[in-house]
């Protein structure tokens, strides 16, 4: 008898395995569902799923998203910390992986090292999400193009400033730079570019600057980060002083367009990346683009367990 071979499952492991449109459908799907919710819709696509969640580097946004988020759908979430977990030390990420995917239908994964969650994704019988590594952050970067589309519609042929290192929220907006098709000037000290791989990918869209407050000419959005991230404690007194002049300030934000938004993906350090007057002030939307954490990550769940919903 003829077996009916099973499809491979579709990861997230950048934004780049999305294509464009469909990525603009699911930011779109995002902002219905958090409609829904809002009206006390009950909709709960994923009644008696589980989704695994490997913490191997600790967060408060990305844990409470992602369980609330199944929570919502009728699903489970299952949290397992560095002490659950032998990823890639008692026993290899391809066993885990193997082991895992045959008891759960998804798994979110935030550690440090990419190749970990392209190891552990290539040996998975289920979905694999990305939570956040050292190279990347597609998750955040959902949620900051919905917090966008929201507010000021859509991103194409808008201009985005990146003020700060060239870390995994940079070389996520340069992805996001190229599937949704704006210009992205990154503005950074010698020493902190991003990957030259990462910005190849995104060949004519992406410049390198030096100078914040010229970078910031007209610029529709601009956005920043810790000067160190976790695991880069040790750095803080270098960063600090190579950073010195790459804080997003009220002058800074005075040569954007006047209709310019400002994002962190928190948490923030005021006084440092960036000042209170900004970060408290009008243009920012830090706390929607937070909120938002929770309602594309429900979108990407959707899409990943059940495929495309028509709206």
């Amino acid at each position: 008898m003829a077996t009916t071979k099973t499809p491979p499952p579709r990861h997230f492991l950048t934004l780049r395995d999305l294509a464009p449109e469909e990525l603009r459908r699911m930011l779109r799907r995002a902002s219905e569902l958090k409609a829904m919710q809002r009206r006390g819709e009950r909709y709960q696509p994923l009644v008696n799923r589980t989704l695994a969640m490997i913490f191997e580097k600790s967060s408060t946004r990305t844990r409470v998203s992602f369980e609330v988020g199944m929570a919502q759908f009728g699903g489970h979430a299952l949290f397992l910390s560095p002490r659950d977990t032998q990823l890639g030390r008692g026993e290899p990420i391809e066993d885990s992986a193997r082991v895992l995917s045959r008891m759960v239908d998804a798994i979110m994964i935030r550690t440090f090292e990419h190749s970990k969650v392209e190891r552990f994704s290539a040996h998975s019988l289920v979905p694999v999400i990305n939570g956040l590594t050292d190279r990347f952050h597609p998750c955040q970067l959902l949620a900051d193009m919905q917090t966008y589309l929201e507010h000021r519609g859509d991103i194409a042929g808008k201009t985005v400033l990146w003020v700060g290192d060239g870390n995994n929220m940079c070389h996520s907006y340069i992805n996001a730079a190229a599937q949704l098709d704006f210009r992205l000037r990154i503005a950074c000290p010698e020493g902190y570019e991003p990957e030259a791989a990462v910005l190849q990918a995104a060949a004519g869209r992406c410049e390198i600057l030096r100078d914040p407050i010229a970078a910031a000419e007209g610029v529709d959005l601009v956005v920043t980060d810790v000067w160190a991230s976790m695991g880069q404690e040790s750095e803080q007194a270098e960063r600090a002083r190579a950073f010195a002049g790459f804080r997003v300030d009220a002058a800074l934000m005075s040569r954007a367009h006047p209709e310019a938004l400002f994002m962190h993906c928190l948490p923030a350090h005021r006084g440092e990346e960036v000042t209170a007057e900004v970060i408290d002030g009008p243009q920012a939307v830090v706390w929607d683009e937070a909120e938002n954490r929770l309602h594309a990550q429900k979108a990407l769940l959707e899409l990943l367990l059940i495929g495309e919903v028509a709206t």
